[in-house]
């Protein structure tokens, strides 16, 4: 498939190789920021253009990777008859591209992008259409690039994208937090790295509620005492600390 590709962020960058890896064609890549619109061009061996009234419109699909607070403004200046246009946004609704096509749907990489690391994570899709072609052409393409593609309405997809929230970048935040907190009392969070992949490593086997240890979890308010007691000067810290804590407590024991 003949691709055009609005954008030349992370999402872009990714999706963009992840194209041309499984036999498609990026025709052309369009993006405001000049400088990493044309490298991402050059990568793809594409044709580069800075203006979306400007851009070839001979592509069979068009992608919208840009920000999702940028979909609308994109869609606007868009008119593409019956070409097949899809944006790449969690949160967004579909409908926001009625005006740019009598086609038109969503493409969304259920995965934390980011283009400077040298490897392709697992990217699941959720995908939709406007109309059974239009979600059935999505729907193959997805499938072309990835083994996980589901159909996703849009309540199901931003139901999807709050649940990606949870468990990418709240818990990277809470890494965030632990490796300052361990850089500041002079210990190695590579020590703990183990731990964290374990912990991730179990969810393909058990249900994390049945696997959650701890201090709160067994009621140990000694324990949990002493840990207050060490966060005392980190009050940021501290209090997700006693927030998470009295969350596990209480699922703990709901679940006795």
């Amino acid at each position: 498939m003949n691709i055009t590709i609005i954008g030349s962020g992370n999402v872009a960058t990714v999706l963009g190789k992840l194209f041309t890896e499984n036999n498609h064609t990026v025709k052309e890549v369009v993006g405001r920021n000049k400088i990493t619109a044309r490298s991402l061009a050059e990568t793809l061996d594409a044709g580069f253009c800075s203006s979306l009234q400007q851009m070839n419109k001979n592509s069979d699909m068009f992608v919208i990777a840009v920000k999702d607070d940028a979909v609308v403004e994109v869609s606007t200046q868009l008119s593409l008859n019956e070409k097949i246009v899809v944006h790449t946004c969690g949160s967004v609704p579909v409908k926001v591209l009625e005006q740019t096509s009598k086609n038109y749907g969503v493409l969304y990489p259920l995965q934390s992008l980011r283009k400077e690391l040298n490897y392709a994570p697992v990217i699941p899709f959720l995908v939709n259409g406007n109309n059974d072609t239009t979600r059935e052409s999505v729907f193959n393409f997805a499938s072309s690039i990835s083994k996980y593609v589901i159909v996703a309405d849009d309540k199901m997809r931003l139901q999807y994208h709050l649940s990606a929230i949870i468990v990418s970048n709240f818990s990277n935040h809470l890494f965030a937090l632990a490796k300052e907190y361990c850089d500041n009392n002079s210990t190695d969070f590579k020590l703990l790295l183990p731990l964290i992949e374990e912990t991730v490593h179990r969810l393909h086997r058990y249900d994390p509620a049945a696997m959650q240890t701890g201090p709160a979890a067994r009621g140990d308010e000694i324990t949990l005492q002493k840990h207050l007691l060490l966060l005392q000067t980190f009050p940021e810290l501290q209090k997700i600390y006693m927030l998470m804590s009295e969350s596990i407590r209480h699922h703990a024991n709901s679940n006795v």
